[in-house]
């Protein structure tokens, strides 16, 4: 049964992330409440994968849309959670594999490949942020696979001969682990928050009998409330009107 929610929430992350994103832009005031801030995050994320020897870090760019549910009874703690929509994780300078085509195999002997695997990631995570707006937060996080394949590249007489090969079906479906973070959250602009979290894959990439290696990211991430302004200023709007119907004899 758990393992059915899980993957009915993964396919829910997968087909309606695009969607939401625009939405999200939207309609953000909607979205944002006196225990609820929500908002856009994105910033740069350095992957690579654990016992995958002589291979080099890859790096890239994330996007995705965040949501703070602040705890009506101490609004210290949150539950922070969303969907990184584009969110590359791989690695490069793997060694050249047969690709059992010979004129490929010809053609590439002595270059390189970078393997790259994109997932629509979900954080689940605990936050606390302390006085000074210094926060923490922990948790899972679970991946669903969207694309995977190896750039096989090399160079030859000054110009450089690609070739993308889908390994889709040999990389599983599901990723998960725990992410751990920290960052500021600034008043000034509705509460921009900068951090940096790091991500520990707990599932095997690859399918199949080879040894088992796992994805690492660390993101270096701004997060930016959308339409929060407006929605204070209704809630505020709101509350003033109620004190003053109070206050009319």
């Amino acid at each position: 049964m758990k393992k059915k929610l899980l993957l009915i929430i993964a396919l829910s992350g997968f087909y309606t992330a695009h969607s939401q994103i625009l939405i999200s832009l939207i309609f953000g005031d909607k979205l944002n409440s006196e225990y609820i801030e929500f908002g856009l995050e994105g910033g740069a994320n350095f992957s690579y994968l654990a016992n995958l020897d002589d291979t080099k870090m890859n790096s890239g760019f994330n996007l995705g849309f965040y949501f703070d549910f602040l705890m009506k009874k101490n609004p210290k703690w949150m539950i922070n959670t969303g969907v990184l929509v584009k969110s590359p994780m791989g690695a490069k300078d793997l060694d050249v594999y047969s690709l059992n085509n010979e004129t490929l195999d010809t053609s590439f002997e002595g270059g390189h490949v970078n393997r790259e695997l994109r997932y629509f990631n979900i954080p689940v995570l605990l936050k606390y942020r302390f006085k000074n707006n210094i926060y923490f937060k922990a948790g899972p996080e679970l991946g669903v696979r969207a694309k995977a394949f190896d750039m096989f590249t090399k160079e030859i007489d000054g110009q450089e001969l690609t070739y993308k090969h889908k390994i889709k079906d040999e990389v599983n479906f599901l990723d998960a682990g725990f992410t751990v973070g920290t960052g500021y959250h600034l008043m000034k602009g509705h509460g921009m928050n900068i951090g940096v979290t790091y991500y520990m894959g707990l599932v095997p990439v690859m399918k199949g009998d080879g040894p088992d290696i796992y994805n690492r990211s660390l993101y270096l991430n701004v997060g930016i409330p959308i339409g929060k302004g407006k929605a204070e200023r209704k809630a505020a709007e709101k509350k003033a009107a109620e004190i003053q119907v109070i206050q009319t004899p």
